[in-house]
C-alpha cells in the first residue's frame, strides 16, 4: 500500500509536470504524466545519486531514452535537489534555460546523458553499463571503486528505432546485468494507437535477445514498481526489462489517446485533472513542504551517505593500491590523456609504404601501451581497419578487463554505446568501420559532438580506391558530411607520420569527436610531412622552388599526387607549393596570418585535390578536383584512372589557370 507521502509526492510530480509544459506553451505531458511513478519510486527508493556532487563517479546513472518526457526528469531533479530551480522549470523550453525540449547534459545540472533522438537513450545506458564492467575490472579490486547501477527509460518509439535492437542485443550478448530499462508501455504514439504501427510481443524479443523481462500491469502501483526493480537487481548475468503498463497523459481529458502525447494540456484541463484527478488544489508551481523534506529524508540522504562510504573506502584504496589509485585519479577527472601521451613520434624509416589503415593500427598499438583505460574496436572489421590490439584480450562476460571490444555488424549502437562509455566517464574510447558506413552511424557521431565527447573515430577505405567493392562502399559525399557537424574534427591523413600525428590530435581532445579517415591503398612516407603541421591542420609540406604561382591543397592519398605534378609542373616553368590539408576544423582555428601564410596565393590561384566529394572545398580554393558523381566497380588503379586522378590532369589544369 502506498503511503500518504507517495500519492502527495506522486500528484506533485504530476502537477509540477503540466504548469511547467502550460507555462511553455509546448512540450509533451503524456509520458510525463504516465510515468511519473515509475521515477518517483526509482528515485525516492533506489537510484544512489548525491544532488549536491552530480558529478560523483560511483553514482547510478540514469537515462531518460524517451527524452520528449523531459518536463519529468526536470521535476525529478528540482524535488531531488539538484541545481534546477523552480525559475527553471517556468522557463522550461525557453531561449538559454537550464531546461530544453530535450535533455542535454551539457546544460542540465543531474542530466547523464543527452538525449531525444529515439533509440539513442537505450544505447547510451548500454554505454555506461559497458563502461562500469570495463573500469571494475580493469583496477585490482575495481569493485571499490566502481559499483552502480545504470537505469533507463523508453517508450514504445524508442523500441521502434533500429538502433534500440542493435543496442539491446548487444546488451544481452554481454550479460550486463546491471542495466535495468523501463518500458512505459501505453500503447499510443503520436499518430495514434500503437497497434496501428507495432504488433510484435516486446517480451518475446527480450527473452530472445537474452534479458530478464519482468512486468508491472499497472503503473500507478509503485510498490509493483519497487517489488521489480529489487527482483531486478538480483540478476546475475542478464539485463532486465520492466515493462510498466501505464496510461498515457493519465487523469487528463484526453488520457489514453494520442492527443496528449505532445500537446500542453491547457489551462482548463490542466486544473480539472489536478484538482479532480489528482486532489491538488494548489496555486501552479507549488510544491508542499512535506514533499521537499520527503525527497530530502530519501534520495538526498541516502546518495549523502552512499558518497560518504565511497569516500572512505576511498581513502583505505589509497592507501592499500596507491599506484592504481593514481591512475584512478587521473582519468577520473577528466578526459585529458596528456600525461599519457609520447612529447615526440617516432622516427620513420625513408621509403616506408604502408596505408594510413596500417599506420593507424600502429599508432593505436603503441599508444595503448601508454594508455592504461583506452578500450574500442570495430563493427567486424577489425582487420581491415586494423583496430585489434596485439595481444589483446576480448571484451566479454567472462573477461571484463578486456580492452578489444566486438561490436558486431551494429554501426549506430556501436557510436552510441561508445558516447555512453564516455559521459559515463574514466574511459577512452575508439570505434571504427568502412567510411561509407559513417551515414549509419551519423545520428550517433552528431550527438557525440552536441555533447561534447571526445569520440574517436577510425574510418578506412576512403576514396574510390576501395576498388571492386563498387558504388555501395566507396564514400563520396560522406566527407562533407563529417565536415558539416559542428564541433567535429575530422583528420585525413597523408603518411605514417601524418596518422600517428592524427592519433595524438584525437587523444589529446577533450570536448570534441575526432574522425581519422583512413586509405586502403599504400602511401609514400613524405620527406616534408610534419607532426606539428597536423596539430595545426596544415602546413606546407612541400615548398616552392622559387616563389609559388598556385597552391595544390589536398588531403591523404591526394598529397602525394600533388607532389609529383609539382614536380612535373616545376620542369615546364611552373613554381607551385604544395599544401597538405588534414583537418580544416584545425587548420581555420589558427590565425588569420598562419592560414595566409600558408594559403599562399591568392584564391584564385589555389587548387583542391581530394578523391571525394568538392562540396565545400570552395572555402579553401576556386578550382576544385573531386568527385560529384558515385564511383565505379573496377580494380583501384582503374577506378582512379577512370576519374583521371592523375599528375597529367593536375598539370592541365594548373596550365589551365596560367
Amino acid at each position: 500500500m502506498s503511503k500518504p507521502i507517495d500519492d502527495l509526492s506522486i500528484s506533485t510530480i504530476r502537477s509540477l509536470c503540466i504548469d511547467t509544459i502550460n507555462k511553455a506553451n509546448s512540450g509533451h505531458p503524456g509520458m510525463a504524466l504516465g510515468s511519473a511513478p515509475i521515477l518517483y519510486t526509482l528515485f525516492t527508493r533506489h537510484l544512489n545519486v548525491n544532488p549536491k556532487d552530480s558529478k560523483w563517479i560511483n553514482r547510478d546513472r540514469f537515462v531518460l531514452s524517451a527524452g520528449h518526457a523531459s518536463a519529468l526528469l526536470y521535476t525529478m531533479l528540482h524535488l531531488s535537489g539538484y541545481n534546477v530551480t523552480i525559475d527553471d522549470l517556468k522557463s522550461f523550453r525557453q531561449l538559454d534555460s537550464k531546461t530544453p525540449g530535450h535533455p542535454e547534459c551539457i546544460d542540465s545540472d543531474g542530466v547523464d546523458a543527452t538525449s531525444g533522438p529515439l533509440g539513442q537513450g537505450i544505447a547510451q545506458a548500454v554505454g555506461m553499463a559497458v563502461a562500469e564492467e570495463a573500469l571494475r575490472a580493469s583496477y585490482e579490486n575495481g569493485e571499490m571503486l566502481f559499483d552502480h547501477y545504470t537505469y533507463a527509460l523508453c517508450g514504445d518509439g524508442c523500441l521502434q528505432e533500429g538502433i534500440s535492437q542493435e543496442a539491446i542485443s548487444f546488451a544481452g550478448h554481454q550479460k550486463l546485468n546491471k542495466l535495468i530499462l523501463f518500458y512505459d508501455a501505453n500503447n499510443v504514439t503520436l499518430d495514434g494507437k500503437l497497434e496501428l504501427s507495432f504488433s510484435e510481443s516486446v517480451k518475446d524479443r527480450f527473452l530472445a535477445s537474452r534479458w530478464n523481462v519482468l512486468e508491472v500491469k499497472d503503473g500507478n502501483d509503485i510498490e509493483a514498481i519497487d517489488k521489480a526493480i529489487i527482483e531486478a537487481k538480483k540478476s546475475k548475468d542478464k539485463p532486465t526489462i520492466i515493462i510498466v503498463h501505464t496510461i498515457i497523459g493519465y487523469g487528463s481529458s484526453n488520457q489514453g489517446t494520442s492527443k496528449v502525447h505532445g500537446s500542453p494540456l491547457g489551462m482548463e484541463d490542466g486544473k480539472h485533472t489536478k484538482v479532480e484527478v489528482y486532489g491538488f488544489d494548489h496555486p501552479d508551481f507549488f510544491v508542499p513542504e512535506e514533499v521537499y523534506k520527503h525527497f530530502e529524508d530519501t534520495i538526498l540522504a541516502r546518495g549523502m551517505k552512499k558518497e560518504e562510504e565511497y569516500q572512505t573506502n576511498l581513502a583505505k584504496y589509497k592507501e592499500k593500491y596507491p599506484d592504481n589509485f593514481v591512475r584512478y585519479e587521473r582519468l577520473t577527472a577528466s578526459h585529458s590523456l596528456e600525461d599519457y601521451l609520447p612529447k615526440e613520434l617516432p622516427d620513420f624509416e625513408e621509403g616506408t609504404n604502408v596505408s594510413t589503415r596500417v599506420a593507424s593500427g600502429k599508432a593505436l598499438n603503441d599508444y595503448m601501451l601508454a594508455i592504461p583505460n583506452l578500450f574500442g574496436g570495430s563493427a567486424d572489421v577489425a582487420g581491415s581497419v586494423m583496430t585489434k590490439l596485439e595481444g589483446g584480450v576480448n571484451f566479454g562476460p567472462d573477461s571484463r578487463y578486456g580492452h578489444n571490444i566486438n561490436w558486431g555488424i551494429r554501426e549506430f549502437a556501436m557510436a552510441s554505446i561508445q558516447n555512453g562509455m564516455l559521459l559515463h566517464g574514466g574511459i577512452r574510447t575508439y570505434v571504427g568501420c568502412f567510411f561509407v558506413f559513417a551515414d549509419y552511424l551519423k545520428p550517433a557521431v552528431r550527438m557525440a559532438a552536441l555533447s561534447k565527447v571526445p569520440a574517436i573515430y577510425l574510418f578506412s577505405h576512403d576514396s574510390i580506391a576501395v576498388g571492386e567493392d563498387g558504388p555501395t562502399h566507396q564514400p563520396i559525399e560522406q566527407m562533407a558530411m563529417l565536415r558539416s557537424i559542428p564541433n567535429m574534427f575530422v583528420y585525413r591523413p597523408a603518411d605514417i607520420r601524418e596518422t600517428y600525428a592524427a592519433w595524438r590530435e584525437a587523444l589529446r581532445s577533450i570536448d570534441h569527436p575526432v574522425a581519422l579517415i583512413l586509405s586502403r591503398q599504400n602511401l609514400p612516407l613524405l620527406s616534408g610531412s610534419s607532426a606539428d603541421g597536423v596539430e595545426k591542420g596544415g602546413y606546407v609540406v612541400s615548398k616552392e622552388a622559387k616563389k609559388a604561382e598556385f597552391a595544390l591543397i589536398a588531403t591523404g592519398s591526394e598529397v602525394s599526387l600533388a607532389v609529383e605534378a609539382q614536380k612535373q609542373l616545376l620542369t615546364k616553368g611552373i613554381d607551385v607549393r604544395v599544401i597538405s590539408l588534414p583537418s580544416w576544423e584545425a587548420f581555420l582555428k589558427n590565425d588569420q596570418t598562419y592560414q595566409d601564410e600558408v594559403l599562399g596565393v591568392s584564391y584564385d590561384k589555389r587548387i583542391s585535390i581530394e578523391m571525394l566529394s568538392t562540396f565545400g572545398w570552395s572555402k579553401f580554393a576556386k578550382t576544385n578536383i573531386g568527385i560529384d558523381t558515385f564511383g565505379t566497380s573496377a580494380p583501384a588503379k582503374d577506378a582512379i584512372k577512370k576519374f583521371d586522378f592523375t599528375v597529367d590532369r593536375i598539370v592541365r589544369t594548373v596550365e589551365g589557370l596560367k
